[in-house]
């Protein structure tokens, strides 16, 4: 137990500081820090899925008894936000951090909104949130207690899991749009003045 709760531990921290730093990079008001920030997150995200597919794998590999085994067992629902994150996520955390790269001549600019409601897109933040969410069963197992067991409790775990995820992804989608509608130009006025209707 103590071996494969070693082995969950640092890639389930790692999974919430990615979770955290990209639940942060829309409120960033400076293109630096965000160039910043999105350089942290990359890391992080990176070392993630790095260390989630290195378990998982050695997973496969071993005898089935050994704590990599166990501790590959209790990652299999993280497997598939971490996926997204490796397909998704990771190009759109790139392409933020070149965006705000853009503007290194001039750090103390202000971000502007595209690059806040890029930073907001939902795909940044839910993939990661949700794959350290998905890392909360494995070290409860590791611990001692086992969800699965008792019917009872694991109908509302699921429940309570699945109504999480939703509410992270509503809170995610409701401040992308809100972003983007602050990005957007203002609709052209018409050049022509009011006049005088003639009938």
């Amino acid at each position: 137990m103590e071996s494969q709760l070693t082995i969950l531990l640092p890639i389930a921290a790692v999974w919430l500081a990615a979770g955290v730093v990209a639940d942060g990079l829309p409120r960033l008001h400076n293109t630096r820090m965000l160039r910043r920030r999105t350089g942290w997150l990359l890391v992080l995200a990176l070392t993630g899925v790095v260390l989630t597919a290195t378990v998982l794998g050695g997973g496969l590999f071993s005898a089935g008894t050994a704590p990599v085994d166990r501790a590959a067992a209790g990652l299999t629902l993280a497997a598939g936000p971490a996926l997204v994150t490796t397909v998704c996520s990771l190009r759109r955390i790139r392409r933020l951090r070149a965006g705000a790269g853009a503007f290194a001549s001039a750090p103390a600019t202000p971000a502007p909104h595209g690059l806040r409601a890029a930073a907001a897109h939902p795909l940044v933040g839910l993939p990661l949130q949700v794959t350290a969410l998905a890392t909360v069963p494995a070290l409860i197992a590791a611990a001692g207690t086992d969800l699965g067991a008792d019917p009872g409790v694991t109908g509302p775990a699921i429940t309570v899991g699945a109504l999480t995820v939703l509410a992270i992804g509503v809170r995610h989608a409701l401040r992308h749009s809100r972003f983007t509608e602050r990005a957007q130009p203002d609709a052209p006025r018409s050049a022509r003045t009011a006049g005088p209707l003639h009938v």
